[in-house]
C-alpha cells in the first residue's frame, strides 16, 4: 500500500493537468491588487476599505464550489461590518500562528521569511526544509498527525489562527471539527495549477494574510524572470533530443499527457517529448508494449517515477532494459535528492523554483548550454 501511495504521489507531481495561459492582466482587479499572470485556482482583490477578498476557484480537481475569503486588517476589525454569510471565513491580518498541510506550501513561508509563524504540521518527517527540520527539532512546529486524519485535539490545543488546508475533494470531516471550533481553515490550491509558473505564483496567496504583498511579487518576478531567461536559452539549442518519461505500475506504464504540467517543462526545456501530441493534460496510461513501440529509441528518460538505480528498474521489470536509454544511461530522476528525513525535494521545492528543475533539464538535454550549473533536482540515476 505505501508503494502505491508513493508512486500516486509521483504521478500527481509528474503529470498535473492542462491550464489555459491567462492574459497578465485579467485578475487585476485594480490598482491596488495583486495581478496573478499565469495561476488559474485563485484571484485576490484589494478594496478601496482596507479589506482584501480572496477566492479559491480550484482548491481540488474537478472542485464546483469557489471557496471565499475576508482579510480584514486588525487595525480596522472594529469599525468593519461585513455579512458572515458571504465569506467561508473573515480573518483579521496580519496573522500569527499557522497550520500547513502540504509540503509545498514550506518554500513560500521560507521566502516570505514567515516560517516563524508555522506552529504545526501533518508528517513532519517528510520536511525536507533545513529551516523547517531546524524547526521542527527544537519542538516549534508541532506533529500534528496525517493529513488525511489530522489529530483534532492537537491543533485544538495549539489554537493557531488559521490552517491552511490541503485537499482532494470537500469530504474532510476534520476540517469540519476544526472550523466549528472557530479556526478558520483556507483551501491552498497550489497542486491543482498545471503550468509551472502558475503553481510557483501561489507564493501571493500566501502574502495578504501576512501583509507580504510587495515581497511576494518581487520574489515572483525573479523567479518569473529566470524561468523565462532558461527557456529563452534552451530554444537556441540545435538539436531537440527525443524524451520518454514514467514507469510501470501493475503492468500499466504511468506517463504524462501532452497537456500536463511535465510535459510542459519538457516543451519549455526545447525536448521532443514523444507523447506530447496528446490531449491529455494528466497521466496517460499505457501498456509497456506500447510505450516500447514509440519510445525504445528515445535519447533521454526524464523521470522514472519513484525508482532511484538501474537495479531498482530492472528488478520491478525486465522490459525496461530494452529501452536505449536505460542501455545508454542517460535515466535521469529526482528520487536521489533527499532532504534529512528522506523526504524527495522535488516534491516540496520543485513547484515553487520551476526555474531551478527547467535548468536542470536544459543542463541535461543541451549539454553546453549551461556548463557551470549544478542540477539541483535531476541526477543521473545510481
Amino acid at each position: 500500500m505505501f508503494k502505491r501511495l508513493l508512486f500516486i504521489s509521483c504521478l500527481l507531481l509528474l503529470c498535473g493537468c492542462k491550464q489555459q495561459k491567462k492574459d497578465k492582466t485579467s485578475n487585476k482587479i485594480n490598482d491596488n491588487s495583486t495581478t496573478i499572470r499565469y495561476a488559474n485556482g485563485f484571484t485576490i482583490e484589494s478594496q478601496a476599505n482596507g479589506i482584501t477578498i480572496i477566492k479559491v476557484l480550484k482548491p481540488w480537481v474537478n472542485a464546483e464550489t469557489t471557496y471565499t475569503y475576508a482579510l480584514v486588517p486588525k487595525e480596522i476589525q472594529a469599525i468593519v461590518t461585513l455579512n458572515k454569510s458571504e465569506y467561508n471565513a473573515i480573518i483579521a491580518t496580519p496573522v500569527e500562528n499557522i497550520v500547513v498541510t502540504s509540503t509545498t506550501h514550506i518554500p513560500a513561508l521560507e521566502e516570505l521569511g514567515i516560517l516563524d509563524h508555522l506552529i504545526g504540521f501533518p508528517d513532519t518527517k517528510y520536511i525536507s526544509s533545513k529551516a523547517a527540520r531546524k524547526r521542527i527539532n527544537s519542538g516549534k512546529i508541532t506533529e500534528l498527525g496525517v493529513n488525511e486524519s489530522l489529530n483534532t485535539e492537537a491543533i485544538l490545543n495549539l489554537r493557531p489562527d488559521l490552517i491552511f488546508g490541503f485537499a482532494i475533494n470537500d469530504g474532510n470531516s476534520t476540517y469540519e471539527t476544526i472550523q466549528r471550533a472557530n479556526i478558520p481553515v483556507v483551501y491552498n490550491g497550489d497542486w491543482v495549477e498545471e503550468t509551472p509558473l502558475g503553481k510557483a505564483e501561489w507564493i501571493k496567496f500566501f502574502a495578504p494574510f501576512f501583509n507580504k504583498t510587495k515581497e511576494a511579487d518581487a520574489i515572483f518576478n525573479r523567479i518569473e524572470e529566470s524561468y523565462l531567461e532558461a527557456k529563452a536559452l534552451a530554444s537556441k539549442a540545435k538539436n531537440k533530443p527525443t524524451v520518454i518519461s514514467g514507469s510501470m505500475f501493475k503492468d500499466v506504464w504511468y506517463l504524462p499527457g501532452g497537456k500536463s504540467w511535465s510535459a510542459n517543462f519538457l516543451e519549455d526545456a526545447n525536448a521532443d517529448y514523444l507523447w506530447s501530441a496528446t490531449d491529455e493534460n494528466g497521466s496517460l496510461s499505457l501498456s509497456w508494449e506500447s510505450v516500447l513501440d514509440v519510445g525504445q529509441h528515445a535519447e533521454y528518460w526524464i523521470g522514472p517515477a519513484q525508482f532511484a538505480s538501474y537495479q531498482e528498474l530492472k528488478s520491478s521489470s525486465p522490459h525496461y532494459a530494452q529501452f536505449d536509454a536505460f542501455q545508454n544511461n542517460k535515466i535521469f530522476s529526482t528520487a536521489n535528492t533527499l532532504g534529512e528525513t528522506g523526504g524527495t525535494l522535488y516534491y516540496e521545492l520543485g513547484p515553487q523554483r520551476p526555474d531551478l528543475v527547467l535548468k536542470d533539464l536544459i543542463y541535461i538535454l543541451h549539454p553546453g548550454l549551461l556548463p557551470n550549473y549544478e542540477p539541483y533536482f535531476f541526477k543521473p540515476l545510481l
